[in-house]
């Protein structure tokens, strides 16, 4: 079985995000602890769904925001016409529940008709890494 690359990123509100496209397809777990302005959001958003994420998990402050979000980019990149199953972001929202179970289900259930995932990005919006806090949370998921 190929070893999966796990791919922590901290992105407080407003920076500008890396190129992430030799990843794709891939899938991404979005934490947010922090509020983000709206038009940030939803640069981000294009900027995930024009790097190749196909599937999105969204926790934390304002998820079901982030969750129209990824959504509506994902839309908005086939002009409002029909996404290719190739091209679909699957998207869920996680809001009441412990990161571990977000984490678990993002290693166990989540799933896209047409790519297996080989690398996973965290997307943690705060203003202050979590990077071994977090890798380890998702490792023991």
């Amino acid at each position: 079985m190929q070893k999966k690359i796990l791919t922590y990123l901290q992105l407080p509100p407003g920076s500008e995000p890396p190129a992430l496209d030799h990843l794709a397809p891939f899938l991404a777990i979005v934490l947010s602890e922090e509020e983000s302005p709206e038009l940030w959001q939803a640069d981000i958003a294009r900027w995930l769904v024009a790097s190749g994420c196909r599937y999105v998990l969204a926790w934390g402050k304002d998820c079901e925001a982030w969750q129209d979000m990824v959504d509506d980019a994902n839309l908005e990149a086939f002009d409002y016409e029909d996404v290719p199953e190739e091209d679909l972001v699957m998207t869920t929202r996680h809001e009441d529940e412990e990161r571990e179970e977000v984490f678990w289900f993002a290693k166990h259930r989540a799933a896209h008709p047409s790519h297996s995932f080989k690398a996973t990005v965290i997307l943690d919006i705060s203003a202050a890494s979590r990077k071994d806090e977090i890798e380890a949370e998702y490792a023991d998921a």
